[in-house]
C-alpha cells in the first residue's frame, strides 16, 4: 500500500516538472480522475518562500483542506528553501535552465506538495551541527509529512514531493 501511494505520488509529482503530457485517456492508468492542481513559479522579486506560503494557504482554503494546513505550509516552505539554496546557477550555467516550480495536488484523501528544480543533486539528510542555523529542512519534511521522496533526476532536474493524508 505504501509503495502504491509512493508510486502514485511520484507520478503526480511529474506534473510539477511541467513534463507531463496528457494522453487521450482522461486520467493516467489506474486513476479514477486527475487530481485538483495548483501550480506557481516562485516570484523571485517579492520573497519567493513567503509567496509560496501564501499560495499554499490560499489553495488549501479554496479546496476546504485546512486540517493540516500548518504542516503542509511549513513543508512547502522547507522544500522551496532547499530548492532555491541548492540550485543557484553556477559559473557557465546557461540561462535556459528550467525554473523552480511549486505544485499542490489533491487526489482522494491525499494532498501532495511538490517542488521541481533544475538540479540533478538528490536530497540527502545530514545531521546538522548543534548550533547550526541550517541543515534541518529534510528532518522537518520527514517529521511533518506522511511520506516524502523525490523523482529520479534527469536533464530537467528533479521533483521533491511530500504527501499528507487530510482525512
Amino acid at each position: 500500500m505504501v509503495q502504491q501511494r509512493a508510486t502514485r505520488a511520484a507520478a503526480i509529482a511529474v506534473l510539477a516538472s511541467g513534463n507531463w503530457r496528457l494522453s487521450a485517456d482522461p486520467a493516467p492508468r489506474g486513476w479514477a480522475c486527475l487530481p485538483d492542481t495548483a501550480m506557481r513559479p516562485p516570484d523571485t522579486d517579492s520573497g519567493p518562500v513567503q509567496v509560496a506560503r501564501e499560495f499554499t494557504v490560499a489553495t488549501l482554503q479554496r479546496w476546504g483542506l485546512l486540517r493540516r494546513c500548518d504542516d503542509i505550509t511549513i513543508v512547502v516552505s522547507e522544500m522551496l528553501t532547499n530548492a532555491l539554496r541548492h540550485t543557484r546557477p553556477g559559473p557557465g550555467d546557461g540561462q535556459d535552465r528550467p525554473p523552480v516550480r511549486v505544485g499542490l495536488y489533491h487526489l482522494g484523501p491525499w494532498v501532495l506538495c511538490a517542488v521541481a528544480d533544475p538540479s540533478q543533486a538528490v536530497p540527502v539528510t545530514r545531521a546538522p551541527a548543534t548550533l547550526a542555523e541550517t541543515g534541518r529542512g529534510l528532518h522537518i519534511i520527514r517529521a511533518l509529512s506522511d511520506e516524502w521522496g523525490y523523482t529520479a533526476p534527469d536533464h530537467a532536474g528533479k521533483v521533491v514531493w511530500a504527501m499528507f493524508a487530510h482525512c
